[in-house]
């Protein structure tokens, strides 16, 4: 009888190949997790680098566009003139509007004092000028505006219709009405009040300045002072009070370098009377006389600087002892006339103007 066998070897290859096959199954899932580990990293890595290529392209635009902003201010530095002419005519154009307000509400004054400025700090404003001659006009002081129309015309062509108007009044001669210096400034008005401020009983029309040859003389000026009433006021002239102050530059730093003079200075009315009952206007002469390479004498030297004066019937001048000689280098400046009147500033000029500003008027208006 056959014997009966079993063949185990086939299943032992059997069993081999099923446990070799799950281990390749089991090294194929483990290959692709790491796959895709390292898949998922590239990727946002890759991702965040990409952004910036897009990203990059408006800073690029930007970065073209932004330079189109510095050139004005490249410009504008490189002209550094240009911004304080700016704030010379604007000064001097605010300074035109008050004359021009001052004008309309009567204060002539004031209003040349005001122009007066601002043509010290723009020369060449021709619209400040004109509304300056205009004001002259219209208180009969027909050379002043002759003088400063003149001023107009060697300005040149380039003040437009304001050289035009200047040559016109210069061939046909100033009339006392004034006319317009531009459409936003109207003509000024008649000034009934013959250019006494507003409020005020007594003003001056007109200051003359004259400079005499002298060979002894250093300096010898006249000045002709013009003060007025207002035709409808009767003037008690032991009231009025006629202050006349000169003043010297010496080579000293500011502000010691304008001082009270110490020259020669006399009065004397041109007028008979000076008590304003027989006419409107009287006329003081003021002379100021700083002899050559000598020392001032004594009496010289304790002349009335700055002269309270009192009119009288008789004509007499009362002159107040003015502050000795403290430099023999001094040279005349300009000076200051106030008129008052029951101790009350009626008016005021000066020349040059900043005289007003340095010495302004005390509260009893006395020198």
């Amino acid at each position: 009888m056959p014997a009966l066998t079993f063949y185990s070897p086939p299943r032992a290859d059997r069993s081999f190949t099923i446990g070799l096959g799950v281990v390749i199954v089991l090294a194929a899932a483990e290959l692709c997790s790491f796959g895709l580990f390292y898949a998922s990293k590239i990727r946002p890595a890759h991702a965040a680098a990409a952004p910036p290529k897009s990203a990059s392209a408006p800073p690029a635009v930007a970065s073209r566009a932004t330079p189109a902003a510095p050139p004005p201010v490249a410009q504008a530095s490189a002209n550094p003139v240009s911004p304080p002419s700016t704030s010379v005519l604007s000064t001097s154009d605010r300074l035109l509007k008050q004359a021009i307000a001052l004008r309309e509400r009567g204060d002539t004054t004031t209003a040349l004092t005001t122009l007066q400025q601002a043509s010290e700090k723009d020369p060449k404003n021709a619209e400040v000028l004109a509304e300056m001659a205009a004001i002259y006009e219209s208180i009969l002081n027909f050379d002043r505006s002759n003088e400063t129309w003149r001023r107009i015309q060697e300005i040149g062509p380039s003040a437009g219709r304001v050289y035009e108007l200047a040559v016109a009044k210069l061939k046909s001669g100033a009339a006392p009405a004034a006319a317009p210096t531009s459409p936003e400034q109207p003509a000024a008005p008649s000034a009934p009040s013959d250019g006494i401020p507003n409020g005020a009983v007594l003003g001056i029309s007109d200051i003359s300045e004259t400079e005499n040859p002298d060979p002894d003389a250093e300096t010898d000026l006249l000045l002709k002072i013009s003060v007025k009433r207002r035709a409808d006021v009767v003037i008690d002239h032991t009231k009025v009070k006629i202050q006349v102050y000169f003043y010297d530059s010496l080579p000293e730093p500011p502000p010691n370098n304008i001082k009270l003079t110490d020259a020669d200075v006399s009065y004397e009315w041109l007028t008979p009377n000076h008590d304003w009952a027989d006419t409107n206007t009287e006329i003081l002469a003021v002379t100021y006389v700083r002899p050559k390479n000598k020392a001032l004498s004594s009496e010289a030297a304790l002349a009335a600087a700055a002269a309270g004066i009192n009119p009288t019937k008789k004509g007499k001048l009362a002159a107040k002892p003015g502050p000795p000689p403290d430099s023999s280098q001094r040279k005349y400046l300009g000076y200051i006339v106030r008129i008052s009147y029951n101790d009350q500033l009626q008016d005021q000029r000066a020349v040059p103007t900043k005289l007003l500003t340095l010495f302004p008027p005390s509260n009893t208006n006395s020198p």
